[in-house]
């Protein structure tokens, strides 16, 4: 009848854990040791009881094994850095080399440094310039054109906003001009008083006052008839405007 199945948990039991400790332990070495003289293998066993013994085994030697292991363990981390280290240092000469072919056909672009194309490279590059013009010249004219559109929309926003001033003006002139035409009937009215103007007759106080008889001695008769004789006119041209005037204020 087989055995059951050993729930495994702490042995509470002392003795029963060291005697168990004791059995497996020796079973474990003997797994190993058969492992490798069935298989071949290196095989380095370290086991520390609960008490701190050491118990080891291994098939080529316990250091032998171990340095063998922190070899395996460190150098791949050591190939890793080195195989980063030339890949940063290949990429950064395929940058380097990117770079350069740049800046060569940069200044082919240019129209430096040609001499040393052939002529299947001077082709290509011809047909790469023209290329960039004709995409240069769309571009222009694309750029032409949206600005000839905007253009055009502010022009009519400045047609719309010119017809709106002009019919505000229109409106503005015709109020005024009802606004002057009910003010003419009062001034129609005023000129109607009973009190007409006469421009066209002279004014009697502009009347040119009458020259004073000045004794002159010494002088013959003749002279002082020519005076009385200018005398004439003036009286008469003073009794005219005194006359006009008296008409004026009668009518």
């Amino acid at each position: 009848m087989g055995r059951g199945r050993v729930e495994l948990k702490r042995i509470e039991n002392k003795i029963n854990r060291q005697v168990t400790f004791s059995k497996r332990r020796n079973g474990l070495l003997k797994k190993a040791y058969e492992l490798s003289v069935l298989c071949e293998a290196e095989i380095a066993l370290i086991i520390f009881s609960s008490r701190g013994k050491l118990y080891e085994f291994g098939s080529a030697g316990i250091t032998k094994t171990l340095e063998r292991y922190q070899r395996v363990c460190y150098t791949p981390q050591d190939n890793n850095l080195e195989c980063e280290t030339q890949s940063w240092c290949q990429e950064v000469s395929k940058l380097k080399a990117k770079y350069e072919s740049l800046q060569r056909t940069q200044r082919h672009l240019l129209g430096e440094d040609l001499g040393p194309l052939s002529v299947k490279e001077l082709q290509n590059l011809e047909k790469q310039l023209e290329g960039a013009l004709a995409q240069a010249r769309q571009r222009k004219t694309q750029m032409m054109i949206e600005q000839m559109e905007d253009l055009r929309r502010k022009e009519r926003l400045l047609g719309d906003l010119n017809k709106q001033l002009k019919l505000k003006l229109e409106t503005e002139g015709q109020s005024l001009k009802a606004i002057q035409g009910s003010w003419n009937p009062t001034t129609a009215t005023a000129g109607n008083s009973s009190f007409p103007v006469h421009p066209s007759q002279s004014n009697p106080m502009d009347c040119e006052p009458e020259p004073e008889p000045i004794l002159q001695i010494g002088y013959h008769h003749h002279h002082h008839h020519h005076y009385v004789q200018a005398e004439g006119p003036s009286v008469s041209k003073g009794m005219a405007g005194e006359s006009n005037f008296i008409q004026g204020w009668v009518l």
